[in-house]
């Protein structure tokens, strides 16, 4: 991409930049900013009160200046006159410890220092629904399993290729795309690549389904479950840990159990010890918990997991080893910060390696079916205040993603566990009247 942005615009024709960071709660906030403007901005950073957005600060603090990183720069395929930028905070002079990209990009040159190169790939799964929300977009998709229905796919041809020619154009390497298992529900792959690059892609993917989608008079959410009734909208993460060269998979070994190395059994081992602590950044809202511990929807299954185990090439569980040299964590939903997502990925395997944690035993049952027949495997969080106390009380992982960012995190998800308490609710209409 070369370093010099006011380079990158004369060169591509780009006539404003949005200067980007992702807040505490994955909220994408932007200033834009003319190219002419881009240089002082490249130097100094785009001042932002980071009170204003969801950051543990207050208006007495300075200015947060976001400075943007050029490698990351993205020009808009559907608007090419604009590019987007990741941007790092900062305050006086000062990196913010509590910002996601900050925080990801501490634990990756943690990684680094121990001689790991972390990569991975996400399958960011969303709804393409009308645009005040309340149905999906597509009357005629109404099958009851509906994954993989060709017809329907057809049918939002022109958001979906739109999206994937995007993809293309940008050199991600989109390799497939499908209708997925809930009516209206859609999702699209690209390559996995080094984990601050997922990231960036990850964020991007977001803000690029919701403006291609609003562009067709639609509406694209990532709402984790925003239908009763129906699958959910997952995040699966595909891990993988490389040398310090980024040449060779350290994961992978053929001759140990799945083709995953000892080294890799420990970084699983950490996943699996701090799973239930985890969950409070892989499902970051109320509504992620109507996903994971959803009844049976009506494709069939949740393609969920609720219980902390793992298997080889099963999607009934919350760890599977699809092949030699990686996993599958399919925890993750779609409210994930992806930043905060990649870090806590980091933070556990990290800690996983350096205790040599073992990931117990490996179970190929169907979850679905006979889940109930395992007995001391740990179940997942049954809501967002459980998750935050299990959070709380994982004093390694809290200090692995750093003691401001996890007071910071803690602090404001609080706050919206007690906001949502105390809303009023038509159950309890219907549940407490005539008591």
């Amino acid at each position: 991409m070369g370093n010099d942005l006011a380079a990158f615009a004369k060169e591509n024709g780009v006539k404003y930049f949005m200067i980007s960071y992702t807040d505490l709660f994955g909220g994408q906030r932007a200033k834009l900013v003319p190219a002419q403007a881009i240089a002082d901005m490249q130097k100094d950073g785009a001042g932002f009160a980071g009170f204003a957005t969801w950051l543990d600060l207050t208006p007495a603090h300075p200015d947060m200046l976001a400075v943007p990183d050029p490698d990351s720069v993205i020009q808009l395929p559907w608007k090419p006159d604009v590019a987007w930028v990741a941007a790092n905070c900062i305050m006086d002079d000062k990196e913010v410890e509590q910002a996601p990209r900050n925080t990801l990009r501490r634990l990756i040159a943690e990684a680094a220092n121990d001689g790991m190169h972390v990569k991975t790939g996400v399958e960011a799964e969303f709804f393409l629904i009308s645009p005040d929300g309340s149905v999906i977009s597509d009357k005629y998709d109404t099958a009851s399993k509906p994954c993989y229905d060709q017809q329907a796919v057809m049918r939002r041809y022109d958001v979906i290729a739109e999206i994937c020619d995007h993809m293309l154009a940008l050199g991600w390497s989109p390799y497939q795309n499908d209708h997925e298992d809930a009516n209206g529900q859609f999702e699209m792959n690209w390559a996995f690549d080094d984990v601050l690059a997922t990231a960036d892609k990850h964020s991007f993917f977001k803000f690029m389904v919701k403006s291609v989608a609003e562009k067709h008079g639609l509406r694209a959410t990532f709402m984790p479950k925003p239908f009763q009734g129906l699958t959910g909208n997952g995040c699966h993460a595909h891990i993988s840990v490389w040398d310090k060269a980024g040449k060779v998979n350290v994961f992978a070994d053929n001759a140990m159990e799945l083709g995953l190395s000892a080294k890799g059994k420990n970084f699983l081992g950490g996943i699996m010890k701090h799973a239930s602590a985890l969950a409070a950044i892989t499902n970051p809202t109320v509504n992620s918990y109507k996903r994971i511990n959803a009844p049976r929807t009506i494709s069939g299954a949740t393609w969920a997991p609720n219980t902390v185990t793992w298997t080889g090439n099963n999607r009934t569980h919350m760890v599977r080893v699809p092949g030699p040299g990686r996993f599958e964590l399919r925890l993750p939903d779609g409210a994930a910060n992806p930043y905060l997502l990649q870090a806590v990925i980091i933070a556990a395997g990290l800690d996983g390696i350096r205790s040599k944690a073992d990931p117990g035993k490996r179970y190929d049952i169907d979850m679905y079916q006979n889940g109930h027949t395992v007995k001391g495997a740990p179940k997942l969080p049954l809501n967002l205040l459980d998750a935050l106390r299990e959070y709380d009380k994982d004093k390694s992982l809290k200090a692995a993603l750093g003691e401001e960012f996890s007071s910071a995190y803690l602090k404001l998800k609080h706050q919206e566990w007690n906001s949502y308490a105390s809303h009023f609710t038509q159950w309890e209409r219907d549940h407490t009247l005539d008591i």
